[in-house]
């Protein structure tokens, strides 16, 4: 579904990925792995058209993107989910979601049911300010806002970090029933190993900017992928 080849971005004059490449499948988890500041945030902000790649073709459906802002990436089907959540504090969890509706034709801003069947607890606090929401509740709400745009394609940045277990856990069974249901194509970023290995369909492993390894689960042990995104 979602196919990238050699995507190089830049901040100026420093270079921060080297001919990225990887793609991404429907009903399937991409995890991208690597320490820290190996290009993974800048990958998925370049793929949401949050920062402009310099080089390299991103095609969705084999439809190239060529560079898109992040209205037009929405508008294709790409929602992002990003590192630390980006709700809108002084709005109600209600209107967080429908901040989404601005990539949506008119007849389909609204907020679908199975949002709160997979975020019971959104229905409860609907009328509650995001600001006033725990940091966990504010992550489901973040996964929601993105979902309500009915995307083709999930970037999803860190999103356990800080995260209590207990919503790590359901957050895990929310991308597996995404993957499950088989409609969308699911790119996970993500420290934390053993959530992002066992929810994870295929691997890219990350090293200063460049892909070092991109292959099925299937081919990776868990040693070697943990080994490969130690430091």
């Amino acid at each position: 579904m979602l196919d990238v080849s050699d995507l190089t971005l830049h901040y100026g004059q420093s270079q921060i990925l080297f001919g990225v490449s990887l793609a991404a499948r429907r009903g399937e988890v991409t995890a991208v792995m690597g320490t820290n500041g190996v290009g993974k945030t800048s990958l998925l902000k370049a793929l949401a058209g949050r920062h402009p790649y310099t080089g390299g073709t991103v095609t969705l459906d084999g439809a190239p993107l060529r560079h898109p802002t992040a209205y037009a990436a929405a508008r294709a089907g790409i929602a992002y989910v990003p590192q630390g959540r980006e709700i809108f504090p002084l709005l109600t969890v209600t209107e967080n979601l429908e901040t989404a509706f601005a990539c949506l034709p008119r007849d389909e801003r609204h907020i679908p049911d199975r949002i709160y069947e997979l975020f019971p607890v959104l229905k409860e606090m609907e009328h509650r300010r995001g600001g006033d929401l725990s940091g966990g509740q504010q992550q489901q709400l973040a996964i929601a806002r993105a979902l309500v745009t009915r995307p083709r394609v999930l970037l999803l940045d860190e999103p356990t970090e800080g995260i209590q277990p207990n919503i790590i856990q359901q957050i895990g069974r929310v991308i597996e029933r995404l993957r499950g249901e088989g409609e969308m194509a699911i790119v996970l970023v993500e420290q934390f190993f053993d959530f992002a290995f066992g929810l994870a369909d295929r691997f890219v492993a990350m090293s200063r900017g460049a892909v070092t390894l991109s292959d099925i689960k299937a081919n990776v042990t868990r040693d070697d992928m943990l080994a490969r995104v130690s430091i």
